[in-house]
């Protein structure tokens, strides 16, 4: 095994080289916003208090090894993840040195990136507005639970605050059961995926010869953007959303069924994919039968139950996942529930590098999914270790903000990085 670990941070040519971007960021809605800027080519310096750093280091799981000395090493896969192919830099926000330092790379960035409750960054004399001053090119990511305007902006959020507060909670489980969290964290990864669009359209402004500005992204905004057609329902049915377990709101069948090894998604309610679906499976006739030959005929729940879910459970019942999808998965929307483990040990995720590796030395090396953007001429590179804490501070210090070693060392003996 190659015992050299991988260098974060390395230019990677990529669609972002040149743009660079300071992480101030903690455990996963900001750092995951900027490790899709790291992955495209950016230049992303997460920034850490020496003292208190990013806390999802101490998040599960671990890479492990036994020093010569007998102690332990360990290295969180959870902030690995997140945090790959950024530089390291630690600074502490509440010494006036370290307000300077972040003022001097701030005057070289092209974006900040900060996920504090709003008002933190304005308490430490960093906020937009005195940042701006100094570069008013500035794009300025903030991520926040309610978003930096409106009465509830203070409040402090986590993700299940967002689900919650978003109306996503309520929507999620069974009918007739109590509400079920989405089990991910979906409030801070959408909000992740909106700061990127923000910040990406922020950049484009810039370059074509517009201010920075700041992107304001609330995760209970995020997750009512997911939320699909629950507020037009409302709005103009007056209906609202409630748990409808893994039934679709308005098409059948649409749905997980039993089969002989477990369960498989299908999704042939058009006339057109039903048609194909009963031949298929051996019924041709049920295409054309009165009852169902239609698709609002089987969106019925009673039609539905009483001759669409029984016909769809004779086709699978026999059967295993894998001879389901090999006669029908090209042709239907049929796909196996597939668990974790599956996905990441199948041919089809690697065809498509969905799972990389990042080598960290002696730790071994961690797979973690990969980018999803595919792009042709610019690819991502997200096949990179994470920073440890403050590892390239004497770099990113010397090269970018342009401190001399003498300064550097000074800011050491008070603390300061």
């Amino acid at each position: 095994m190659n015992t050299t670990p991988q260098t974060p941070g390395r230019p990677g040519g990529g669609a972002l080289d040149g743009i660079l971007v300071l992480d101030l960021s903690r455990v996963l809605a900001g750092p995951y916003a900027a490790q899709i800027l790291a992955d495209m080519g950016a230049t992303v310096i997460k920034i850490e208090n020496p003292r208190d750093p990013d806390v999802s280091r101490g998040f599960p799981p671990y890479l492990t090894s036994d020093a010569e000395d007998g102690t332990a090493r360990e290295f969180s896969g959870y902030y690995g993840q997140y945090n790959r192919g950024k530089l390291g830099l630690t600074v502490d926000l509440t010494h006036a040195e370290g307000k300077q330092v972040l003022k001097d790379l701030v005057a070289e960035a092209d974006v900040l990136v900060e996920n504090f409750r709003p008002g933190t960054m304005e308490k430490l004399g960093v906020g937009y507005d005195a940042l701006r001053g100094i570069n008013p090119k500035l794009v300025y990511t903030a991520i926040s639970g309610y978003g930096h305007t409106g009465s509830r902006s203070r409040r402090p959020a986590f993700d299940s605050t967002a689900q919650a507060a978003g109306g996503l909670w309520s929507m999620n489980g069974f009918p007739g059961m109590p509400p079920v969290r989405v089990g991910v964290t979906i409030g801070d990864l959408s909000a992740s995926l909106f700061s990127v669009i923000g910040t990406l359209a922020a950049i484009r402004h810039v370059e074509h010869g517009g201010d920075g500005q700041k992107v304001d992204v609330a995760q209970v905004d995020s997750i009512i953007a997911l939320t699909e057609t629950a507020v037009v329902d409302y709005t103009v049915d007056g209906r609202t959303a409630r748990p409808a377990g893994n039934e679709h709101a308005w098409v059948r069948p649409y749905e997980l069924f039993d089969c002989a090894d477990g369960q498989v998604f299908f999704g042939g309610y058009t006339d057109k994919l039903w048609r194909v679906g009963c031949e298929l499976f051996g019924t041709p006739e049920a295409a054309a039968d009165p009852e169902i030959d239609t698709m609002r005929k089987r969106f019925d729940k009673a039609v539905y139950e009483k001759k669409v879910r029984p016909l769809i459970a004779s086709w699978f019942r026999d059967r295993t996942r894998a001879e389901l999808e090999d006669l029908a998965g090209d042709v239907v929307p049929l796909t196996a529930l597939r668990t974790i483990a599956d996905v990441v040990e199948d041919p089809g995720t690697a065809e498509r590098d969905m799972v990389v590796e990042a080598d960290y030395g002696e730790l071994g090396r961690l797979r973690m999914f990969g980018q999803p953007v595919k792009l042709s001429g610019t690819p991502a590179d997200p096949a990179r270790r994470a920073n440890r804490v403050g590892e390239h501070t004497d770099r990113v210090l010397a090269d970018i903000a342009g401190y001399s070693p003498e300064a550097i060392a000074e800011l050491k003996r008070k603390g300061t990085v």
